[in-house]
């Protein structure tokens, strides 16, 4: 193996210096290898990117005209001294872990990734290395995912359920990525799925490069809702309540994310219902994902680092936090959006 580590942290982001990129990088830099297309991840002022061929359309709606090379999942492409390939993450559609090897040291940066297979993105793909860099939105035990069928199940059930009161279901979810995997867990048999222009901006994206989602409604300002009786609206969640909103008058608001695990965020929100639903990996995810990598070294990023860094020294890891900027799921800004 190398005598010095093939990936290094700097104030940057994380630096290759045998091939000299960087990974996920916050601040500009010259050559950026990207995990997906959410902007704490994916940010503008990169001289070159170079990211999934999946994740290339929804950087450019997001960047604009950027200098950008895709790649498919498991192409190994020499950069420099380094060997670097993407592997399927199951995040959001497009999304990636990144796979670096120098000299014979391995390393995996995760980025951001789920587990379980939600039937839209790309199913995640363990990989074995020597040093994994995971994040840890939700690295507490209290973190733990009930099947997506279940929560199918719920959520329509609350939809039917306004639809019989004559109210307007408002669903609140990410543009990029929750909000579809959402709508291909919604019944369609219940009435009409209508989308704010941030969701159904980023449904023409993908639709493009062949990804199959149910029909939907751009809700513009102009649209009657009268026109829509028993409709779901899917938004992000700083349009709920919005003067947008209330136009559809009798509603009910609705949250989707892993945070509504926690009591006190569902009070917080003021949210008539709150679905327990992320695109990130929970406790046991996270857990089971550093084991099958066999990984000798654990370097933890955004999320609960310190707890979740110190049950893995527990527990016989050698782990360390890190310091990144990634912000993870978040409710009370648009965060990713």
């Amino acid at each position: 193996m190398s005598s010095s580590p093939a990936l290094t942290f700097t104030d940057h982001g994380i630096y290759c210096a045998a091939g000299d990129f960087y990974i996920d990088p916050w601040r500009p830099v010259d050559r950026a290898l990207i995990t997906h297309g959410h902007a704490d991840h994916a940010r503008s002022g990169h001289q070159r990117y170079l990211a999934t061929n999946a994740a290339l359309p929804v950087m450019r709606h997001r960047l604009g005209e950027i200098t950008a090379q895709g790649v498919p999942y498991g192409e190994v492409v020499s950069i420099g001294d380094a060997q670097v390939s993407f592997h399927p993450a199951g995040h959001v559609p497009g999304s990636a872990q990144i796979r670096v090897e120098v000299a014979g040291e391995i390393w995996v940066a995760s980025g951001d990734y789920k587990t379980e297979d939600d039937g839209l993105s790309e199913p995640f793909e363990p990989q074995r290395c020597h040093h994994f860099i995971t994040e840890s939105t939700f690295g507490l035990p209290v973190f733990r995912w009930q099947p997506q069928a279940q929560i199918a199940r719920e959520i329509n059930d609350w939809w039917a359920a306004c639809a019989a009161a004559g109210k307007t279901a408002f669903l609140g979810a990410y543009a990029l990525g929750k909000a579809q995997r959402l709508l291909t867990m919604l019944n369609a048999d219940i009435g009409p799925i209508l989308t704010h222009g941030a969701v159904e901006a980023t449904n023409k994206v993908l639709r493009a490069q062949g990804i199959d989602l149910p029909e939907t409604v751009h809700a513009t300002a102009e649209i009657d809702p009268k026109a829509y009786p028993g409709a779901l609206v899917l938004a992000p969640p700083s349009a709920l309540g919005s003067a947008w909103a209330r136009k559809f008058g009798a509603q009910e608001n609705a949250f989707a994310s892993g945070w509504m695990q926690l009591r006190g965020v569902r009070r917080r929100r003021a949210g008539d219902r709150g679905f327990v639903i992320s695109d990130h990996a929970d406790w046991q995810g996270l857990l089971d994902t550093i084991r099958e990598t066999g990984a000798e070294n654990i370097y933890v990023t955004h999320g609960y680092t310190d707890i979740f860094t110190r049950y893995l020294v527990e527990n016989g890891w050698n782990a360390q936090v890190v310091p990144t900027e990634f912000e993870g799921e978040t409710l009370d800004t648009e965060g990713k959006e």
